[in-house]
């Protein structure tokens, strides 16, 4: 019997459809939402922290602030359809990716209108209608998971692109290498998108990785890469609608290294003392992804202080309309812990 997997010799490509180029510049319009996308995930993970602060929230959690950017480009790069997974610090991806603040919020608190029933926490939530299959806790582990689901693309023949997202430190890991390997052979339609804060969990990249340029990770598997400021939403976008176009094509795995930053520790219980305030201070005052949207629009004068300040008040009312909700949802029935539970016979 002939075997159906896909191979580099009998390619199974989608029908291509005409280029869809975005240019590197943003309009104002387009600028603006990527301002308020950003401005949520800032607004939601500083509550968050608070929450946590409190006691509200328990087990692990890792805030995005900083790192907005990336995902936020990122989602405008993709169309609806594509897949997006991720590690555990994944708050960010949730929202950029549609899923309801209250939803999330709720799961973070433990309780039954959280996106995984309250079971799942911080790093363990999922949204089919949203294409967003994940964070996931274990180290590296969602990068053959979003290879396979790449796989699953191509077997069908459709014309969708997945997302997996991880950091410099799982870069290390060696299941990366197999799923480049595995997406290579097959021409598969993934963009690896490399979210380089350049700590891991909280030693530098210069001190744990003998190629400090991760966009090269794949160049023995002739997988095309490149870094990109992760810190510039435009730079983001641009080069995510190059990478996510050439999947989209047939021409197989990109890899993107998103040069970021993030401004508070690997998780709650970090208090990040392996790296000078100053340089801290100096990234928010130079290279903040929220400011220089805003400085931007206030510049070519296509919104007003007032205007941006009665965003950011929506937006507050937002999150803590979410805050509130998380609070008073029902916690799950006991009889939750013998749901989703798969047993052997």
């Amino acid at each position: 019997m002939a075997s159906r997997t896909p191979s580099k010799s009998a390619p199974r490509k989608p029908a291509k459809k005409p280029v869809r180029k975005k240019e590197a510049g943003m309009s104002p319009k387009v600028e603006l939402q990527a301002y308020r996308d950003m401005m949520l995930i800032r607004r939601f993970e500083e509550k968050a922290g608070q929450m946590y602060g409190m006691g509200l929230i328990g087990g692990f959690c890792h805030l995005y602030i900083g790192q907005e950017a990336v995902v936020v480009g990122m989602q405008m790069a993709i169309e609806e359809g594509d897949q997006v997974v991720t590690g555990y610090r994944d708050h960010g991806h949730m929202l950029a990716c549609g899923m309801d603040p209250k939803g999330v919020m709720a799961e973070l608190t433990g309780r039954e209108d959280g996106y995984s029933r309250g079971k799942g926490g911080s790093m363990h939530m999922f949204s089919r209608d949203r294409n967003f299959y994940g964070g996931h806790g274990i180290v590296g582990a969602q990068v053959p998971i979003g290879t396979g689901l790449a796989f699953a693309n191509r077997y069908r023949g459709n014309d969708r692109v997945c997302l997996a997202y991880f950091g410099d430190g799982a870069a290390n890991q060696g299941q990366v290498y197999e799923s480049f390997n595995m997406a290579e052979l097959w021409s598969l339609p993934v963009v690896y998108v490399i979210e380089n804060n350049q700590y891991a969990m909280g030693t530098s990249v210069a001190r744990s990785s003998a190629q400090t340029n991760l966009s090269k990770r794949g160049a023995s598997f002739n997988i095309p890469g490149e870094q990109v400021d992760g810190m510039d939403v435009r730079a983001v976008r641009a080069a995510g609608a190059k990478a996510v176009e050439s999947c989209r094509a047939g021409k197989g795995p990109y890899i993107l290294e998103m040069m970021t930053y993030r401004y508070r520790g690997h998780s709650m219980s970090d208090p990040a003392k392996y790296r000078a305030k100053e340089e801290v201070a100096k990234m928010r005052q130079e290279h903040d992804p929220i400011e220089q949207v805003r400085v931007r629009l206030l510049a070519g004068k296509h919104v007003t202080e007032d205007e941006l300040k009665e965003i950011d008040k929506e937006i507050k009312t937002t999150v803590n309309d979410a805050a509130e909700f998380a609070q008073t949802s029902t916690e799950p029935d006991p009889s939750e812990l013998w749901t989703d539970v798969l047993a052997g016979i």
